[in-house]
């Protein structure tokens, strides 16, 4: 493994805390992101020193708030972020990762083989066309779009009764007051912002969790 992808010692902490024997996947993981996935313009090459911090255990320490044996649907999913974190981590949920675009499908799908994940599948398309398809416990999104918008992307794959989990930066409480009419017409009947991993990691990270049915 190159320089760039060693944990520091507050990281590997993190990292043990949060995937636990899968550390190992979790590693092999950002080999992928740091290599095909900056080839194939996943990610930017200036990511790959922050590639754990800022990203993979950024996302992965969501699956705190989540239920065990819960289906979960990540939306725009890209690279992985969260929805291939959450399925190292939390070898108990079932993840489908919902991206639009095929050269990122193909991707995904190479890294899930390539790490023996059994808990994923991907689908190729929009959120809106995946409705009568997926049924969540919990819908994710990580840079996917303001929560006007992504409200409506979203809620509707919980069917009545879930959780958006949407991990956001500091403009999460105004982006909620900006959404508030939308969110309730979709049936969100609680809108709060959350700090998670604040004992683990130097940077916590925020989402906002919308509450349905």
């Amino acid at each position: 493994m190159t320089e760039d992808l060693s944990l520091t010692a507050e990281e590997t902490v993190a990292a043990e805390k949060i995937f636990g024997d899968r550390l190992d996947l979790a590693k092999r993981y950002v080999e992928h992101l740091a290599t095909s996935g900056i080839e194939r313009g996943l990610l930017g090459p200036r990511e790959v020193p922050r590639l754990w911090s800022r990203h993979v255990l950024n996302c992965a320490v969501i699956e705190e708030v989540m239920d065990k044996d819960a289906e979960v649907a990540d939306v725009g999913s890209g690279a992985g972020l969260p929805g291939l974190c959450l399925a190292i981590a939390r070898p108990d949920l079932k993840l489908t990762l919902i991206e639009p675009l095929e050269r990122r499908c193909i991707w995904l799908s190479e890294v899930i083989e390539d790490l023996g994940l059994t808990n994923v599948t991907v689908m190729r398309g929009r959120a809106e066309q995946m409705v009568d398809v997926v049924n969540a416990r919990y819908v994710t999104a990580r840079a996917v779009s303001a929560l006007t918008n992504l409200a409506g992307l979203t809620i509707p794959l919980l069917h009545g009764q879930g959780e958006l989990i949407a991990i956001k930066g500091r403009s999460a409480a105004e982006e909620i007051a900006k959404a508030t009419k939308a969110i309730r017409k979709l049936g969100g009947k609680e809108a709060e912002v959350l700090t998670v991993g604040e004992t683990i990691l130097a940077e916590p990270t925020t989402v906002v969790r919308i509450k349905v049915g």
